[in-house]
């Protein structure tokens, strides 16, 4: 020991605990009495060496540039000076585990965060710390095969939404996990840009814009994840080759899932509950996001209730432009539209889904028929009032969701005051009996008679 840390012996008394635990690699405890001294020691540590942080409270901001691991004993914190990141990670392998950080800076420009993992920092492993008031709570930039796993990651409410930063934000880190966090209060839960081969599983989600917001994000999977009371769960942008599977998004807004531009990907198990919210959820937050091309919800979308409630999400699901996916045995109940399918999608494949309860089951503006079927098995419809007399659990006549007087409604909202009218009874009438009257648009050849189950608990 004393000859590896020379003249640093006038503060090593700090140093209560020295442990050998491998060859060449030390376990160095640092008591709070010595809560300025943190950088000293980790600048005096060797590779492999872990530092124990005892309790209290010890001065941020620190930098890690080599290969150690930071772990805190129960109630040890790191503080920062309100600037710039608690924790910045420059070298390969570290590990910071158990701790509460806090005290970062909130210049979105310089993404100031919690824990700030550089480029040249692969294979970080962030795990069971509390992540609390921080502009962002970890940034992964570059960090290749990481992981930021079971923490807790608290944001701020002091500031507006759109200036707050992101629970977790990833940006070109290949084979990157973040698993089973909690994160709650500010803009968006996990945020990922240019990346791919990454896990996003298990985490769950609360008080933000978006649970999961993916851009350019692809062969990657997102998967037993629950997003409760956010604007939306899961915003899917510009990523293909994704694997969704066993999400649920619980009382979220606007949307429960969102595909922009999403391609070749595979939605499955997934679960999306509306239910009624008082609609100040909607105008007190200001207008609606409208970036990456999606258009703001229409607010003719909405479902309004005279006691000052609307059912949420306007939308369980919104295809906008996505092509080539494949949704299967998913569970969309109680929205104000069930699925939204628009912008020219092509070739997805429908089946298995169920639609119960929707106030639109579903709202397709076109003139192409669209068989929202698979190989003879469709999509379970709560409002299909169909036989199933050879007991084949296929319901025997098509079901189709819309009539020509959905498509005039979405088409010009004023018409909704002739609904009443003996005019559109009348055509509602004819189509009952003369079926080559009905639009194109989506149809279901081979509707199931009961919904398959998919079983996702908030809890």
């Amino acid at each position: 020991m004393i000859h590896r840390y020379g003249a640093a012996i006038s503060w090593m008394v700090a140093l209560v605990a020295t442990i050998p635990t491998l060859a060449g690699a030390e376990t160095i405890s640092l008591s709070a009495a010595s809560h300025s001294l943190l950088q000293k020691a980790i600048d005096a540590a060797a590779p492999g060496d872990t530092l124990v942080l005892e309790p209290g409270e010890f001065r941020g901001p620190v930098v890690i540039d080599r290969s150690i691991t930071l772990r805190g004993e129960e109630g040890a914190s790191i503080v920062g000076n309100d600037t710039g990141s608690v924790i910045r990670i420059k070298a390969a392998d570290v590990v910071v585990t158990g701790l509460t950080i806090s005290g970062s800076g909130s210049d979105l420009d310089t993404q100031d965060s919690g824990i700030f993992v550089e480029e040249t920092a692969k294979r970080a492993v962030i795990e069971r710390n509390r992540i609390v008031g921080n502009l962002h709570g970890v940034w992964l930039f570059g960090a290749d095969d990481s992981c930021v796993c079971d923490n807790i990651i608290t944001g701020t409410a002091s500031l507006h939404m759109s200036l707050t930063g992101n629970g977790v934000s990833l940006w070109n880190s290949p084979g990157a996990k973040v698993n089973g966090n909690d994160i709650s209060l500010g803009r968006d839960g996990i945020a990922t840009n240019a990346s791919k081969r990454n896990v996003f599983s298990g985490n769950r989600f609360r008080d933000l814009r978006f649970a999961i917001h993916y851009m350019y994000t692809h062969d990657s999977e997102i998967s037993d994840n629950v997003s409760i009371g956010n604007s939306v769960g899961y915003a899917i942008m510009f990523s293909n080759k994704l694997n969704i599977r066993n999400n649920l998004s619980d009382g979220d807004r606007d949307h429960g899932l969102l595909l922009n531009y999403a391609n070749y990907s595979v939605i499955t198990g997934n679960k999306v509950l509306g239910h009624l919210q008082p609609e100040d959820r909607w105008t007190a937050g200001g207008t609606r996001s409208t970036e990456h091309g999606v258009p703001a919800s229409d607010p003719e979308d909405a479902a309004k209730l005279s006691d000052g409630q609307r059912l949420g999400p306007e939308k369980c699901v919104f295809i906008y432009n996505a092509n080539r996916n494949r949704f299967m045995d998913n569970h969309f109940e109680n929205c104000a539209i069930g699925i939204h399918f628009t912008a020219g999608s092509e070739g997805n494949s429908m089946s298995g889904n169920a639609f119960i309860n929707n106030r639109n089951q579903v709202k397709y503006v076109g003139t192409r028929y669209l068989d929202w079927s698979h190989e003879g098995r469709g999509n379970y419809w709560s409002d299909n009032p169909g036989f199933d007399l050879n007991g084949d659990g296929i319901a025997d006549n098509p079901y189709r969701p819309n009539d020509l007087i959905d498509q005039v409604l979405w088409t010009a909202p004023q018409a909704k005051l002739l609904m009443t009218s003996p005019a559109v009874q009348v055509i509602r009438w004819a189509q009952a009996q003369f079926p080559a009257m009905l639009p194109g648009g989506v149809v279901d050849n081979h509707p199931l008679m009961t919904p398959t189950s998919v079983e996702r608990s908030t809890q």
